[in-house]
């Protein structure tokens, strides 16, 4: 069978349908939007039978014929939306182009902070054609309103300049959880908690990390106390460390750590975590390739994985920012010393 035929035979079950589906609806006759689908494939049928351009659709069909069923079935919806001449039974209504001083002031009421549909019901236009404009304008979500903060990056230049301590929360575990199984029903609740404690060289990005069983002013300066003497296993002797404005820090308890230490205490900006951004980077690097990379069965097992990761991440884990190599080599030890350190 030639596909002109197959195109007709389409055209004539589609008219025999719509009349059918028209006597049922309708007993006086057929639908305006009947009327144009038979046509329509009155139209094709005749076309395809050989019949000249001129006497299809009043000369509106292209001159070259479609080629494939793809091309048919859109000349077959233009015809549709069209209608029968051309405008009469169009079944979709034009839309009307928004003024250049609608846009404007639908993007001076959005930069106020109005929501979408407010913006539609005080300009008179549609929510849909409103939603359009923001889009167009990069307005549609509340992020895009404020205003562009400069990723500021800095590095120390010694390797004892700064420390970047910080504290990430994780629930206990005593049995695989909700993240790990994709199951909702595994989500356990009143296990407790245990606080992952980290300190990041800002020159070197090492890290040195420890599990206590909570954030208190006396877990937070032992964790101070046994950071810098890790370090200083390196030769790195740490001068200043950057917290933030957490309870445990201000505490008399690690200020009295920090001035035995010999180190300044500094502190972040109020409600500014990425002035800490190594520590924050560090702990997202913890949760994806530790905490939540495989499947523990309680916390023991996951705080025995704390340690080997730690040392993984510090002596062989390629660092982008530090043109892929580990954090060790930015550390300044003497090669020769490095079998005596690597344990």
């Amino acid at each position: 069978m030639k596909f002109q035929e197959v195109v007709v035979h389409l055209t004539e079950n589609e008219e025999a349908d719509c009349v059918e589906q028209a006597e049922l609806r309708r007993p006086d006759g057929l639908s305006p939007s009947c009327q144009v689908d038979v046509a329509w494939s009155r139209a094709f049928s005749a076309g395809y039978r050989g019949r000249s351009a001129d006497s299809v659709r009043g000369g509106r069909l292209a001159q070259s014929q479609p080629t494939d069923r793809s091309q048919v079935g859109q000349a077959v919806s233009r015809g549709r939306r069209r209608g029968s001449d051309g405008s009469k039974f169009a079944s979709r209504r034009l839309r009307q182009a928004t003024s250049a001083e609608q846009i404007v002031r639908v993007e001076a009421l959005r930069r106020e902070r109005w929501t979408g549909v407010r913006i539609a019901q005080a300009t008179g236009l549609s929510r849909a054609t409103v939603s359009r404009i923001l889009q167009r304008l990069k307005l549609n979500k509340a992020r895009h309103l404020e205003p562009h903060v400069p990723v500021i990056r800095y590095e120390h230049d010694a390797p004892g300049d700064m420390l970047h301590v910080d504290i990430k929360k994780f629930a206990c575990i005593v049995k695989a959880g909700h993240r790990i199984t994709g199951n909702p029903r595994d989500e356990t609740r009143g296990a407790g908690w245990e606080f992952l404690y980290v300190a990041v060289n800002d020159h070197s990005r090492m890290a040195y990390t420890a599990l206590y069983p909570d954030e208190t002013a006396n877990s937070s300066a032992s964790f101070l106390i046994e950071a810098t003497a890790w370090f200083q296993r390196f030769g790195i002797v740490a001068r200043r460390v950057l917290t933030d404005n957490g309870p445990c820090f201000y505490a008399h308890r690690f200020a009295d750590a920090c001035r035995d230490l010999a180190i300044t205490h500094k502190r972040t900006r109020i409600d500014t975590p990425r002035t800490n951004g190594k520590a924050e980077r560090f702990i997202q690097t913890a949760i994806r390739e530790w905490a939540y990379a495989r499947r523990y069965e309680n916390s023991a097992e996951r705080a025995a994985s704390l340690k080997p990761w730690t040392h993984q991440y510090n002596w062989h884990r390629p660092h982008a920012s530090l043109n892929q190599a580990p954090p060790i080599s930015r550390s300044g030890i003497d090669v020769n010393n490095l079998l005596r350190h690597h344990s």
